[in-house]
């Protein structure tokens, strides 16, 4: 073997121990701890219990339902976001701010919010100079709602904005000079053209948002009740990890779904037929 290709091995082999002991390994295990009982026995039953249980189904159902309503929020919030740094003289500098707060534990960004939502809190405060009493903001719906929005942001916002990034101005110019309008130019070309990066966005934000389970007991109260609330419970209160596993392989493949309906399609083919 020459030292060239050497080199080239040596270089995968730390990449090929972190995938399999941080990725395939973990994956490799729920999966098997999935068809374990209650007694350890082989069993399909925790996926018979799944499927025949409405109450599974309808966390299932809640939790499809919540990550989609966090992404569309998200993507409201971040798309005009995204296109308004990208106009500025200082846009890095910006993108930095945007940045920042991921590098606060979510656990300290939570209880951030619930001294803002709380009965004696900053919102309830600012009202009461109104002589509106205390409100219940924590504990609903919409906090959740708000929070988790809030949290997933900043990951929508970068790959919208790195997908401007990389938009050609050149194509945008064309537009104007042939008289379309603004409207025209941003739904004929600029969205078009970053869709690849709202993609990316929506992987980052409804995939995490799928198995949201700590928001949903500090913020929402346990109000809301997803899958990864289920999951929570059956590893660390009823002790059943085979359930527990199989909701989370159930949580594994609705992900790899949601990656195949945001891939990418044209660009793999694309590739093919070069």
């Amino acid at each position: 073997m020459s030292n060239r290709r050497f080199s080239n091995w040596a270089f995968y082999v730390p990449y090929g121990l972190w995938i399999g002991l941080f990725v395939i390994a973990p994956v490799a295990l729920i999966i098997y701890q999935s068809f374990l009982n209650l007694d350890h026995h082989f069993s399909l039953e925790n996926y018979a219990t799944f499927f025949k249980s409405s109450t599974y189904l309808m966390m299932t159902v809640n939790s499809v339902w919540w990550a989609f309503l966090i992404t569309i929020f998200t993507l409201l919030i971040s798309y005009p976001t995204a296109y308004f740094i990208h106009q500025l003289k200082h846009a890095q500098l910006w993108l930095l701010l945007v940045i920042m707060p991921t590098w606060i534990n979510i656990l300290l960004k939570a209880y951030a919010f619930i001294g803002i939502f709380s009965q004696s809190g900053i919102i309830n405060q600012f009202l009461g100079l109104f002589g509106i009493g205390p409100e219940q903001f924590l504990f609903t719906n919409a906090s959740f709602l708000f929070v988790a929005t809030y949290i997933q942001i900043p990951f929508m916002i970068l790959p919208i904005y790195n997908a401007l990034d990389d938009l050609n101005p050149s194509f945008i110019n064309a537009s104007r000079d042939l008289g379309a309008t603004n409207w025209q130019t941003f739904s004929k070309v600029t969205w078009p053209l970053t869709l690849p990066g709202v993609k990316a966005g929506i992987q980052s934000v409804f995939i995490p948002s799928l198995s949201l389970f700590m928001l949903t007991r500090l913020i929402g109260g346990n109000k809301v009740i997803t899958l990864g609330t289920a999951i929570e419970e059956h590893f660390l209160t009823t002790m059943n990890w085979g359930m527990g596993s199989t909701i989370g392989v159930i949580l594994i493949i609705a992900m790899v779904i949601i990656m195949i309906l945001t891939g990418d399609r044209k660009s793999s083919e694309g590739r093919l037929t070069r």
